[in-house]
């Protein structure tokens, strides 16, 4: 049992251990701790829970798969992998986008005669038809191998054309409605005529099979434009891709079943250099083709980057001057459309070893939930569920990392209304203290409570002090921690989670604690608390 977490889970006027309902332990009142409770907090809030400063998209949180996964196309099948699956229904609902720098190097190549979709129906497979173990033991092993080659042609900047069939689009249709996620499908923006304009002669043999099948799906244009000269040696501006864009809209309202469909774009890179001109052209020419606008966001290069810039708070902070340069744009050309994150995770370049996927990229994971939220941001996309890269939610064996069961607890805990809280600090160490709050999930929580999103950054425990509105309530404490900040491991409230079978998760349960008019943290944690009894009118 972890003597720190029991010490400073909550309030400073509990102590001790008892046995809980769920068999599980919580705390007991113990007033010997006076002495702790007049010590200077270092952090006080002050929550508005009168009204809902914004509210984002209920898939806020969303999930990509990187097309890298069809580049050899058997590896799609891991997508019916009943482990897989379980993991991946617990985040819904969901955006899943697949696409990625491949997505610009891979072409639709139908093995079906054309003869064979005349009045077809939906065929994707039954969400009770799963992958046997031993294929997908054996397509484990492999993806380890896949996953080098992979590598190389990252470092060269060397992508090799590759073709995809109705395999891919069968499994990825499958897997999003089995699991309740809508389908973002990323095509092709590389394939062009000799004037430079996207020649969509392969889209719409693409559009023609889903519309065929009935395949509810969404669209995306290529993957972060500002690199295709870098990539492939074709430039973009973006006034020619705000037409292509229009291209593609109209091919949508042409085929009659994706009249109504998502459109999203153009997945630029985040603010640099020429990258603002491509969005500001897209914006002036294509803004009406779509339906959100999209750019990525990544904090460090992977490759150039240490376990210090995770817990950083400045460099937590870049994502700020990143998203309102994005906003200010936006804003001015196109005032109406939602901004979203389309793809992101903390390190780019397929993330860092040993810590994009493990417990201390959560610091970055959860203040760019919270941060976003706040910032304007209506959707987030994760890089990636389950793929390639140091920044997957599952690991080679889909087993869930310290990310996932992050996520998670988001999606059960935090409602899509953002509240407002000011925030005023009282030691250096404060900086190192990140807060946010939300309404509660009313699918988990009854209306009128708030959660509190907190992480503490610092090695020792931080002490956070709420008002009346806030003190007078009983309240569910989920506390993550880890026994090494660069474990691909994490403890709830002390105890290791962990699937139970392949079909089975673990109980989320939190600690049920007493009205507290203070918070402590402990050092390097991951915090929500559900504040279950203030009525906030914000949330009624």
């Amino acid at each position: 049992m972890n003597f720190l977490l029991l010490l400073s889970l909550i309030s400073l006027r509990t102590h001790g251990t008892r046995t809980g309902p769920d068999g599980g332990w919580a705390l007991e009142p113990d007033q010997n701790l006076v002495q702790d409770q007049v010590t200077d907090p270092d952090l006080v809030l002050e929550p508005d829970l009168s009204a809902v400063l914004r509210r984002v998209d209920p898939r806020f949180l969303s999930v990509t798969i990187d097309a890298s996964l069809a580049a050899e196309e058997s590896f799609m099948a891991l997508l019916s992998s009943s482990k897989v699956r379980t993991l991946s229904s617990a985040l819904s609902p969901s955006f899943l986008r697949f696409g990625g720098t491949r997505q610009d190097f891979m072409k639709f190549k139908p093995h079906r005669r054309k003869r064979n979709l005349k009045n077809a129906k939906n065929t994707g497979e039954s969400c009770q038809q799963l992958l046997p173990w031993w294929v997908e033991d054996q397509l484990k092993k492999n993806w380890t191998l896949q996953q080098q080659i992979l590598i190389k042609e990252d470092l060269k900047r060397k992508f090799k054309k590759t073709s995809f069939t109705e395999v891919t689009v069968d499994l990825l249709n499958s897997f999003s409605s089995c699991c309740g996620f809508d389908l973002i499908f990323g095509l092709n923006a590389l394939l062009r005529t000799s004037e430079n304009v996207w020649n969509s002669s392969n889209a719409e043999t693409l559009i023609e099979y889903c519309r065929s099948r009935r395949y509810q799906m969404n669209w995306e244009l290529g993957n972060e434009p500002n690199s295709f000269e870098k990539k492939a040696g074709i430039r973009v501006d973006g006034h020619q891709l705000g037409l292509d864009f229009l291209h593609l809209r109209e091919l949508m309202s042409r085929s009659g079943f994706y009249r109504d469909a998502g459109l999203f774009g153009p997945d630029v890179g985040q603010p640099r250099d020429h990258r603002t001109d491509i969005l500001e052209g897209f914006l002036q020419t294509g803004a009406e083709a779509v339906d959100a606008v999209t750019w990525h966001h990544y904090y460090v290069n992977g490759r150039a980057t240490s376990l210090e810039d995770f817990l950083d708070p400045e460099v937590l902070d870049t994502l700020t001057l990143k998203t309102n340069d994005v906003m200010e744009k936006v804003k001015l050309l196109s005032p109406t459309k939602p901004v979203w994150l389309g793809e992101t995770s903390s390190a780019y370049g397929g993330g860092a070893v040993g810590l994009s996927d493990t417990f201390v990229a959560g610091f970055m994971w959860l203040d760019k939930l919270g941060l976003g939220a706040t910032l304007g941001l209506d959707v987030v996309m994760r890089q990636v569920l389950v793929g390639s890269g140091s920044y997957h939610l599952l690991d080679e064996n889909l087993d869930p990392l310290p990310d996932y069961w992050l996520s998670l607890l988001y999606k059960r805990l935090v409602g899509p209304e953002v509240l407002k809280v000011r925030k005023h600090s009282s030691s250096a160490q404060s900086k190192r203290v990140r807060t946010y709050l939300h309404c509660s999930n009313n699918k988990s929580y009854s209306r009128g409570s708030v959660t509190l999103i907190s992480m503490n950054l610092n090695q020792n425990s931080s002490r956070i002090s709420v008002p009346s509105l806030l003190s007078s309530s009983s309240l569910d404490a989920f506390i993550l921690q880890s026994d090494q900040l660069n474990s691909r491991s994490v403890k709830l409230n002390g105890r290791l989670l962990q699937m139970l079978d392949d079909e089975t998760l673990p109980d989320l349960r939190g600690t049920r604690l007493p009205p507290s008019d203070h918070l402590q943290l402990p050092g390097f944690s991951l915090n929500f608390f559900v504040f279950l009894d203030v009525q906030a009118a914000a949330c009624l």
